[in-house]
């Protein structure tokens, strides 16, 4: 596939998904969300995505909406897709971090992460930065255990 030179539009909107993750309240969502919540079944994590109670649930939400609206906005164009792996990979550390249990979460939650899943299926780039980044969470989690 021969790449195609991003625009300075897709540039833009780049920077400002950038600008969007360094918000106050999504930087503490976000460190919450990579760095300490690890369920480790779909049970676990729909008692904090599926219970409005729950402290974290806000975070939870916000952190995959802000990825799978990013995801769309690849799918349906608006940004290059090329640029956008290149400048992101959280998303897809998400996909990985989630893996072990995806097909359990889904059916209770048939839509979720489905748009970072289609990027992958969708685009090469995508696949092989998903690749990589779940053999360094594979890697990071066979240290610790």
């Amino acid at each position: 596939m021969e790449r195609m030179l991003a625009t300075p539009a897709d540039a833009e909107i780049i920077l400002r998904l950038y600008e969007l993750r360094t918000e106050a309240e999504m930087r503490k969502a976000r460190a919450w969300m990579t760095g300490e919540f690890w369920p480790k079944t779909a049970e676990e994590l729909l008692a904090v995505s599926g219970n409005p109670a729950d402290p974290h649930a806000d975070w939870f939400r916000q952190v995959i909406t802000y990825w799978e609206m990013a995801a769309a906005m690849v799918l349906h164009g608006a940004v290059s897709a090329e640029l956008f792996v290149d400048c992101n990979a959280e998303g897809f550390f998400l996909l990985a971090k989630f893996a072990p249990i995806l097909d359990a979460i889904r059916e209770k939650n048939p839509g979720f992460l489905t748009k970072t899943s289609e990027l992958i299926n969708r685009f090469s780039a995508a696949a092989q930065r998903y690749e990589g980044v779940l053999k360094n969470l594979e890697a990071r989690q066979r240290a610790n255990s």
